[in-house]
């Protein structure tokens, strides 16, 4: 006979969106059996532990955006909590800067949707990004965010399921979702079922799948990015801060930059490359026929419409295989740069990008559906890592209290 379990609240996930919502629901309900099941052996083995480890400020989104205020209210409260469990963090501040004068006014419009959105921001001259970063390049202004930080992002989750098992809440590793029993249970890939008073859908790139099982995600589809970064490996120290382009605001990518992570290695990137299924990161590992033909089918149909300019979205991103291209459009952010130094691609990581099927557009806010038995996380939307927390919180209040 399969295992049967019971629990007050069952969370499909480990990565930080389902520990964090196991997180703050524990915070209110501490006597609740809480459960994480998660198909992998450990928390964070996809987008929560393959990231940049970027803790964003929030200058990027309109004020009136759930992400504008949870990426400012989470930067805050993800250092609060890095520095109160003693984890690492590289206070590497930020700069964008404009390749040209007709990029000054995207400069300004992230000032004034930062400062909308009480985000530390400030504008810039030539002079003050040299003290700042002597290598960085601009034209006449830039911006200058001071509570851009790095994380070691598995570190943070480790971090968190330590303290989720210390307070009783249950992990059950190895065992995936299968399918539905009944409205209030599920059965893994390991064949156990689990009875719940409410389940919680937080499994990342799969998350659309799962919720339509519930009659959930009629209108949306997951369509994977491939996210790949590469570092220096020269013996010198060419840039000192993060160090953006002015972005596309019409898209989620924010393009080509430099990252400092947490430990001081030097990156650019990342690419934004369609992927051919979802857990495609390298080779043919964890390839699958049925996802393989559902997503060139979506990708063949927004390439044909040029739907929000997929068609040179893809052929940008495919060229930036050709590592002299990619770092080429590095050069134009600093001074000088040795290019050779960029040596080394980092772990692939996989942006789970929800797109609306009528529209076709790609959905740029995040988006939760649910009941009053299932609630279905659809668009954890970077920068869900720095997000996360006010996140839960705010899924908590609007579709687990308000049920």
């Amino acid at each position: 006979m399969n295992e049967q379990l019971r629990c007050d609240y069952l969370i499909i996930g480990a990565g930080i969106i389902g520990m964090a919502l196991a997180r703050d629901l524990h915070s209110r309900f501490p006597a609740a059996d809480i459960l994480v099941i998660e198909k992998e052996a450990d928390v964070a083995k996809h987008s929560s532990g393959r990231n940049s480890g970027v803790l964003h400020a929030g200058f990027y989104y309109t004020a009136d955006s759930l992400k504008a205020r949870f990426t400012r209210d989470g930067n805050r409260i993800l250092r609060e909590y890095v520095k109160e469990r003693g984890l690492a963090i590289n206070e590497c501040h930020k700069v964008v800067v404009a390749s040209d004068e007709s990029e000054i006014e995207g400069v300004r419009e992230l000032q004034r949707r930062g400062e909308r959105n009480g985000v530390d921001v400030r504008i810039i001259d030539e002079k003050e990004l040299a003290e700042i970063d002597p290598n960085a390049r601009t034209t006449r202004i830039a911006l200058y965010s001071p509570s851009t930080a790095t994380v070691d992002p598995a570190q943070v989750c480790h971090a968190l399921k330590e303290d989720l098992e210390r307070t009783g809440v249950r992990f059950i590793f190895s065992q995936g979702y299968r399918q539905r029993k009944g409205n209030s249970a599920v059965v893994t890939t390991g064949g156990m079922v689990i009875e719940a008073g409410l389940i919680i859908n937080a499994a990342g790139l799969y998350a659309d799948h799962i919720a339509r099982d519930y009659g959930f995600s009629q209108n949306y589809t997951i369509i994977p990015f491939k996210g790949i970064y590469l570092r220096y490996r020269g013996k010198d120290r060419p840039v000192r801060t993060n160090i953006y382009p002015v972005p596309n605001l019409k898209n989620p990518f924010l393009g080509v930059h430099y990252t400092i992570t947490v430990d001081g290695t030097i990156e650019i990137g990342p690419t934004a490359i369609p992927a051919f299924w979802r857990e495609n990161y390298v080779g043919f590992e964890n390839f699958s026929l049925a996802e393989l033909l559902e997503i060139i089918g979506w990708e063949s149909r927004l390439f044909l419409a040029d739907s929000f300019g997929f068609r040179s979205l893809a052929f940008e991103e495919l060229h930036k295989y050709n590592r002299s291209y990619f770092t080429g459009l590095a050069t134009k952010m600093v001074k000088q740069i040795d290019t050779a130094g960029f040596n080394q691609w980092s772990k692939t990581g996989i942006r789970a990008q929800l797109l609306n099927k009528t529209t076709k557009e790609l959905v740029m806010d995040f988006v939760v559906e649910g009941d009053a038995r299932t609630v279905h996380v659809l668009n954890a939307v970077s920068p869900a890592f720095t997000c996360s927390f006010p996140f839960a919180t705010w899924v908590v209040d609007n579709y687990i209290l308000k049920q």
